[in-house]
Formats: C-alpha cells, sequence, structure tokens
C-alpha cells in the first residue's frame, strides 16, 4: 500500500549524477538519508516533469518546477522522489529533494 510522505530528504555528498548536471538537470545521487538512516537506490524505474504557470495564473508563461524519480531501493522499497528546481520560500537554499511517496517492499 503507498503510502503518502512528502518529507525532506538528503542526497549523499559526492554521488551525484554530473552527466544530468550537465543537461540542466538535477543530479540523482546513489542514496538518501531518511530519519536517520542511508537509504541506496537500487534502479531508475520513471522519471518525468511538472511545469505550471507563472504565479499559478492560467496563460502565464510555462516555468519547469519539479522532476520526479520513481526509484527501486536496495531494500525492495519503491520510492517516489521529486526535486524542486527553486527552493522554497523560507526554506534551507539547498533543500530540494523530498520524498513523495513510499510503497514498501513486498512480503513473501
Amino acid at each position: 500500500m503507498t503510502e503518502f510522505v512528502s518529507e525532506p530528504i538528503v542526497p549523499r555528498a559526492g554521488t551525484f549524477d554530473t552527466a544530468a548536471m550537465a543537461r540542466a538537470e538535477p543530479g540523482l545521487p546513489d542514496a538518501f538519508g531518511w530519519r536517520g538512516d542511508w537509504h541506496d537506490i537500487a534502479a531508475v524505474l520513471e522519471t518525468w516533469k511538472a511545469s505550471s504557470p507563472e504565479g499559478g495564473r492560467p496563460g502565464g508563461e510555462l516555468y519547469l518546477r519539479r522532476h520526479y524519480f520513481k526509484l527501486r531501493m536496495t531494500d525492495g522499497a519503491a520510492w517516489t522522489v521529486y526535486f524542486e528546481r527553486q527552493a522554497r520560500p523560507g526554506a534551507p537554499a539547498k533543500q530540494r529533494w523530498f520524498l513523495y511517496t513510499l510503497d514498501p517492499p513486498e512480503v513473501d
């Protein structure tokens, strides 16, 4: 059963995908820190992007807001994470990665 989480996560330093960063996309790291533990990424299952009009007004210029990643973690869980192109107002500038949903590993 999918659990809605929506909490900030910390990318493992020094493991960013620099090829993606060269294309002006977020550099997915090899692991994330969440609730005191490191969780390693085993595979990227899907990626997509979300855009919205400037200021949220219809007809405004579209801006790319988020990059989403559906990930299989080494423990078998499926995570949906997103990267915000701009930090949230009042949030630390480097806090841009969030765990959106979590599907626990399947139990046999």
